[in-house]
């Protein structure tokens, strides 16, 4: 073989693997400014809506192979913003997150699956590890993903309860003040 075509030969190899990896999937990154986390409660049996000011995640989502997605979600928890100064202090004290030794809670997609029935690449259920307050669980729950413009758009609900993460510890275990049940929000717009 002369060196000529050992050099075409490795050109098109080249090529080849780089038009091959351009097909691949990337990691989505998050618009944070588009997106937000919150969460919906009840509080003396009325609904109150908080969010949760900084958080990051990483996708890497192919509505062709959703099986293969890896996505995960931390949230810096003295972000924690009920819209008043003295509330978003409270909560932040050992009693309910705990902030100052649990600063995060994050999620860990563990798998992925198009939902049965549903239209192709817009409904999956995901399930995974949520740690809140340093205790772990398994979760599952809906997830909707569309496409507006060159982004992909994420949303989901997963309802859980704030006990079973020791949030509201002492005299705060008292559901009739605030209830157990939470769902956890999210809207993820990542290009």
């Amino acid at each position: 073989m002369t060196l000529q075509k050992l050099t075409l030969t490795t050109a098109a190899g080249l090529l080849a693997l780089g038009a091959s990896c351009s097909s691949m999937a990337a990691p989505l990154k998050a618009d944070l400014a588009k997106s937000n986390v919150t969460i919906v409660f009840k509080q003396m049996n009325v609904p109150v809506e908080a969010k949760f000011k900084k958080f990051t995640s990483a996708i890497d989502f192919d509505s062709a192979q959703p099986a293969s997605t890896k996505a995960s979600v931390d949230i810096d928890i003295a972000s924690f913003d009920l819209g008043d100064p003295e509330y978003n202090k409270e909560v932040l004290k050992k009693e309910w997150f705990n902030a100052a030794q649990f600063a995060k809670a994050s999620f860990v997609a563990s798998s992925i699956k198009a939902s049965a029935g549903a239209p192709a690449g817009s409904k999956y259920d995901v399930s995974g590890k949520l740690t809140i307050k340093g205790k772990t669980t398994d979760v599952s729950f809906p997830l909707s993903v569309k496409k507006e413009g060159g982004a992909q758009v994420f949303d989901g609900s997963l309802p859980i309860k704030r006990l079973t993460y020791n949030i509201g510890e002492g005299e705060w275990k008292d559901t009739s003040m605030v209830a157990d049940e939470i769902t956890i929000k999210f809207h993820l717009v990542a290009n």
